[in-house]
């Protein structure tokens, strides 16, 4: 699988991530080691999990595996910090929090360091540079390589990222930002995006399928065995079922009969080659799944196709994404 740098840095990941957020919950320890195999053997380096994930059983699975199925220094290990399942919080940036969740991922992934870690959310009752400062010590300390950001607006990955760079030397560069990106979600192409782009940040685009919907899968009907027919996750998918969605689906559905490929296909290689991406995060549930994103490796889209996608996908943005005098 081919690799690319992780933002402005000396990082390469490989093009496609391993998604762990079904891991310990949808995915058994069984079904887990075979996805984890067929990634590595297919090339991926870039496995992405977080502390929150079932609860912490994530990243205790991906450490079983990693100790004796799969060379450790084959793996770019990312998780995050900073999520909490809390009555009156749902996010904690303060350096107290992250330095210790930092310290309980690390034991239950079995390794003394993570190549890659992130902050899952922003805490805007948190002073920000408490926040960063906690990213500096984890590098410093040898806990974590790089560092990065996810779910991050466009300002506060600017700011954030800006705060970092004032102080080469002494402040960490960010390497990364992981948000939501695909035919049915382009939001980060408003100011997300432009941000990473001009500061040197790569994006880690989660759901790359629209949660499931772009496959084609929802087409007629909700299949039993799916997301969307999950007591749990039924309502992260319904926002992707509606008439808009439905005309992506069938324009993609459209290109993969001309191409002779599949609509996952189509619709994981469009995002995996926009500007600014280092890597698409496929979160699948079976091996069987994992291989078919995997098969996306030797398929770049005809430029047709791709202004096609471009075109009937196209996000609503006016002022002031566009200069006023055009509207």
């Amino acid at each position: 699988m081919e690799q690319r740098h992780l933002g402005r840095t000396g990082l390469r990941v490989s093009r496609l991530g391993l998604g762990t957020l079904n891991w310990a919950r949808d995915t058994d320890e069984q079904e887990a080691a075979d996805q984890l195999k067929t990634f590595w053997e297919a090339g991926g380096t870039l496995v992405d999990t977080a502390d929150i994930y079932a609860d912490g059983g994530a990243e205790y699975l991906l450490g079983r595996l990693t100790d004796g199925l799969i060379p450790r220094d084959d793996l770019v290990i990312a998780t995050k910090a900073g999520s909490v399942l809390e009555t009156d919080r749902r996010v904690d940036g303060s350096r107290r929090h992250l330095l210790a969740a930092l310290d309980a991922s690390l034991e239950r992934l079995g390794t003394d360091y993570v190549d890659l870690w992130q902050l899952h959310a922003f805490d805007p009752h948190t002073p920000l540079e408490e926040t960063l400062g906690a990213l500096d010590l984890a590098v410093t300390s040898g806990r974590a390589r790089y560092v990065g950001l996810a779910d991050f607006s466009g300002w506060q990955l600017a700011k954030a990222a800006t705060w970092q760079l004032c102080a080469p030397g002494v402040r960490t560069r960010l390497a990364s930002t992981q948000m939501e990106y695909s035919l049915l979600q382009r939001g980060v192409e408003r100011e997300v995006l432009p941000a990473a782009l001009d500061l040197g940040i790569g994006l880690l685009p989660s759901s790359p399928l629209g949660r499931g919907v772009l496959t084609g899968k929802y087409r007629n009907a909700t299949p039993a065995d799916s997301r969307g027919a999950s007591e749990h996750l039924a309502p992260f998918v319904a926002p992707y079922l509606d008439e808009t969605a439905g005309r992506v689906v069938e324009a993609v559905s459209t290109a993969a009969d001309g191409l002779a490929v599949t609509p996952l296909q189509v619709a994981l290689s469009w995002v995996r080659d926009r500007p600014g991406v280092a890597a698409p995060i496929v979160g699948a549930r079976t091996a069987q799944q994992l291989r078919a994103a995997l098969s996306v490796e030797t398929l770049s889209l005809p430029d047709e196709i791709r202004r096609a996608l471009d075109d009937v996908s196209a996000p609503v943005h006016h002022y002031p994404d566009h200069d006023w005098s055009t509207l």
